[in-house]
């Protein structure tokens, strides 16, 4: 769970700001902000300490990279790799809070359906970002 809810917030950062810095489109922007903050509910609950209490980072096997993080042309490999992250770890974080905490399962699937939301929009408004993979 604390891999998922970093890696999904890492995710977001990255995508929030290609639309902050490349793209200048605050109103995507500010969308994957509030995202992003969903999150935070799960970092001020009781989780937290569970999540970091269960934190092994140094033996953490994904921790190396690997060939795939390393192969990225432009931009839009970037989004795309940032978007599937974090919808990634979202269904990941939706799954496992059925069991450790069912009433914050709600706000995450609205949050992955609102990352959906803001893929499609800014596939059709940017089209730097069509060209991956």
């Amino acid at each position: 769970m604390d891999a998922n809810l970093n890696r999904c917030r890492e995710g977001l950062r990255v995508i929030e700001d290609i639309f902050r810095f490349y793209f200048k489109d605050d109103m995507l922007r500010r969308r994957l902000r509030t995202i992003r903050h969903t999150l935070d509910t799960l970092n001020e609950s009781a989780l937290t300490a569970k999540f970091l209490a269960a934190r092994d980072s140094v033996k953490d096997q994904g921790r190396h990279t690997d060939c795939f993080e390393m192969g990225r042309k432009d931009i839009g490999d970037i989004f795309y790799a940032n978007m599937q992250r974090a919808k990634e770890s979202l269904r990941v974080l939706e799954e496992f809070l059925k069991i450790e905490d069912r009433a914050r399962v709600t706000a995450i699937k609205k949050a992955r359906y609102g990352l959906y939301t803001i893929e499609k929009k800014a596939f059709l408004r940017w089209p730097a970002l069509r060209d991956f993979r």
